[in-house]
């Protein structure tokens, strides 16, 4: 198999550095966008046919060193009595949010069975890849959970999300800990049906002080990680905005550890430890930028990595929609041939 990305989550020595992006899989290829112009969001991910052919779209197409499993972050809520749809132009909505202890104590606590869909495709996509590069599984961290299911959907300010665990602080902790339960169960599910790394996605979570990361986050993400430390699999820790946060995030857990671009790589490493590899760093925005400047901006990330055992060339956050296809070709491209040993 093409281990390159594993070497690299083990800290071992590549032949260069390994790359794939968040959302590689989606909106900016015109493959996915066939797929999807008969297709809700939804229906793809609980076809596992359909989500194994989108998780390998970007492989057929990109020299990348891994795929990712195509769902979505939010699909727990939905086994645990959340009603999740998504709307057009606007994004995943909650019909029934949790706004009390109440709607906290109805919430379902099971080990993933009603997301068996996601592991079927797993195995598929594992069958389809027919060993050229290892496959990711991923889940979405109970932080960024917890507002989606306060907040109804996205949000700016986090204010409903912020009241609740102000304001009811015992309710929240009982919150966040359904979401780290069902989270262990479901990633474990991920790596028994065949993913060979997971990521749990902390996307909101930079909203946060550390100070209160430490208190009403940290403990849920810890049980999380230590949940699956004997998993024989690489654990990926990653949110946005976090450049305050990551030595804490680091004492959550994650044998590597997502940086967004927010924070320069080395200064990044130098907060989380030489004893985890990073993942990361470049602005998804730089990928609209000329071609010179693109690589640019990927010869000072890897600059910046000063060809250390343990990175992952990935960008800060996910593809945006509208981005070059060939400006993602060129980066790909632009790692490996600037970092070859």
């Amino acid at each position: 198999m093409h281990d390159r990305f594993l070497k690299a989550c083990r800290r071992e020595p590549v032949d260069c550095t390994p790359v794939w992006f968040m959302r590689q899989a989606g909106r900016y290829m015109k493959e996915y966008q066939a797929v999807r112009a008969k297709r809700s969001i939804l229906e793809v991910c609980k076809t596992p046919e359909l989500a194994a052919q989108v998780t390998l779209q970007p492989i057929e197409r990109f020299s990348l060193d891994a795929a990712i499993i195509f769902a979505d972050i939010l699909l727990p809520l939905e086994p645990m009595g959340l009603s999740l749809e998504f709307v057009e132009s606007e994004g995943p909505v909650i019909r029934n949010p949790v706004r009390d202890r109440a709607a906290v104590e109805r919430l379902r606590v099971e080990d993933g069975e009603g997301l068996a869909y996601v592991e079927a495709a797993i195995r598929q996509a594992r069958q389809m890849l027919a060993g050229r590069v290892p496959l990711i599984g991923f889940a979405g961290a109970p932080f960024t959970l917890a507002s989606y299911a306060i907040e109804g959907g996205s949000s700016r300010n986090y204010v409903l999300t912020k009241q609740f665990m102000y304001r009811e602080p015992e309710a929240w902790h009982r919150l966040m800990d359904k979401l780290a339960r069902v989270v262990t169960g479901y990633l474990r599910r991920q790596i028994r049906a065949g993913a060979q790394a997971v990521q749990l996605f902390d996307s909101w979570v930079g909203c946060l002080s550390p100070g209160d990361y430490a208190e009403y986050v940290l403990p849920h993400v810890q049980l999380i990680f230590e949940g699956l430390k004997h998993e024989p699999v690489p654990l990926i820790h990653f949110g946005t905005g976090t450049a305050t946060l990551l030595s804490l995030m680091k004492e959550a857990g994650g044998t590597v550890i997502g940086v967004d671009w927010r924070v320069h790589l080395d200064e990044a490493w130098k907060k989380v430890g030489y004893d985890v590899a990073v993942q990361g760093n470049l602005d998804p925005v730089v990928l609209f930028a000329p071609l010179h400047e693109i690589e640019r901006r990927v010869e000072d990330v890897l600059t910046r990595a000063a060809g250390r055992p343990g990175h992952i060339f990935n960008l800060g956050h996910g593809i945006l929609p509208n981005t070059p296809v060939e400006s993602v070709a060129a980066a790909v491209d632009l790692v490996h041939k600037l970092s070859q040993r």
